[in-house]
């Protein structure tokens, strides 16, 4: 609601401020029931806390992907489709059948709702072709997210159907 600096009230910058932290916290609450990737922040501990450390969500699920020791993931679901994964599902009532696992096809395709940037794409290709070489990815998203799109997305009143122009 300010279209110039000169416009700029306290108040409307304590709103604003406000706003982006209301949408962190419901974020936050979203992934709450997630076992395995609830958060992106490390606190560290009580006696080293300079070892705090940020991880983004999208590593930690491509990471989890190309884990070589992989048990089965609790918060990556494999969703049954086919015959042949039909009768899988019904023969793991009675036996114990393992789940597919994405990392065991040749193929990983990623798709990112609300944006994914450039320097993400490349942090998924260069994990990709550390943990698993010869593994083809593609990446999709909705939108193509630079420094300045993204801060506009911050600020967007209706942030499922945001009014920029990214």
């Amino acid at each position: 609601g300010c279209d110039s600096s000169l416009n700029l009230t306290s108040q409307k910058a304590t709103d604003a401020v406000d706003g982006i932290f209301r949408s962190l916290r419901d974020i936050a609450r979203v992934r709450m029931h997630m076992k395995q990737f609830n958060s992106i922040h490390n606190p560290g501990s009580n006696t080293h806390q300079a070892s705090a450390s940020y991880k983004p969500l999208l590593k930690q699920v491509v990471e989890e992907i190309c884990n070589p020791d992989r048990p089965d993931s609790v918060d990556i679901e494999h969703i049954s489709s086919g015959l042949t994964d039909l009768l899988k599902t019904g023969f793991s009532m009675f036996m114990k059948v393992n789940r597919p696992h994405p990392g065991d096809h040749p193929l990983l395709i990623i798709f990112m709702v609300g944006g994914v940037s450039v320097s993400e794409v490349k942090m998924v290709k260069e994990l990709v072709a550390t943990r698993k070489p010869g593994t083809q990815v593609i990446v999709l998203s909705s939108v193509l997210l630079t420094p300045h799109s993204a801060v506009e997305l911050l600020f967007a009143p209706d942030r499922l159907q945001p009014d920029v122009h990214i």
